[in-house]
């Protein structure tokens, strides 16, 4: 019997995907939250969950020491996703993608510095307005750029806009909406096609309960 490793997200995606997949009949058998493990089995001895970094999650699926991943649509949209599929959106951790500045600023013409993480999207989303940006990127603590001078704008992730208010900024601009997605390596999809199906699948009826 061969063993299907799902790689899930730590932090709000974990909080919000353990009851999905409890609900598809998949459960740790330990408290992920009060263990330092990396690796745990489940109540399926034929399903492995890793708890790795959002960023990590695209890499152990594309490179196949995962064969599932539980992943921010965020992450996905600035890597090569050749290697794998993205069978189902799972509608949690929902977020959106903006630009935002100091409050009440006038809207920059011309050439402007924008600090974010997510440059792929960054760069295509100014280059589909026309606009010119120098892209800076920051790996986190993205409200200081403009507050500091270091940026005019930023591209985050924007949930209730909270932090942005702290630190006087305002959201401006939509990019675009964000959930966690469900991703696939292809070889797995093939060599382990009934186990991976049947996953998905147990996970589509949950998010539909």
């Amino acid at each position: 019997m061969s063993t299907i490793t799902i790689a899930l997200t730590k932090g709000r995606i974990l909080k919000e995907t353990l009851p999905l997949l409890a609900k598809a009949g998949i459960e740790p058998i330990e408290d992920i939250y009060t263990s330092r493990k990396l690796v745990f089995a489940t109540n399926r001895p034929d399903i492995q969950l890793l708890i790795l970094r959002g960023v990590d999650v695209p890499t152990y699926v594309r490179f196949g020491s995962a064969d599932i991943g539980i992943s921010g649509k965020d992450i996905l949209l600035e890597i090569d996703n050749s290697d794998f599929y993205e069978p189902l959106d799972l509608g949690i951790a929902t977020c959106d993608l903006m630009t935002a500045a100091k409050k009440g600023s006038a809207v920059q013409t011309g050439r402007i510095r924008v600090a974010t993480k997510y440059l792929k999207v960054a760069e295509q989303f100014y280059a589909e307005q026309g606009r010119q940006v120098d892209l800076i990127k920051l790996y986190g603590a993205m409200e200081l750029a403009p507050i500091l001078d270091l940026a005019d704008e930023i591209v985050d992730i924007v949930d209730t806009g909270n932090t942005l208010k702290a630190n006087g900024l305002e959201p401006r601009e939509f990019i675009c909406h964000v959930s966690s997605r469900v991703i696939v390596n292809r070889a797995s999809m093939k060599t382990k096609h009934r186990a991976v199906t049947a996953i998905i699948d147990a996970l589509r009826e949950a998010i539909t309960q």
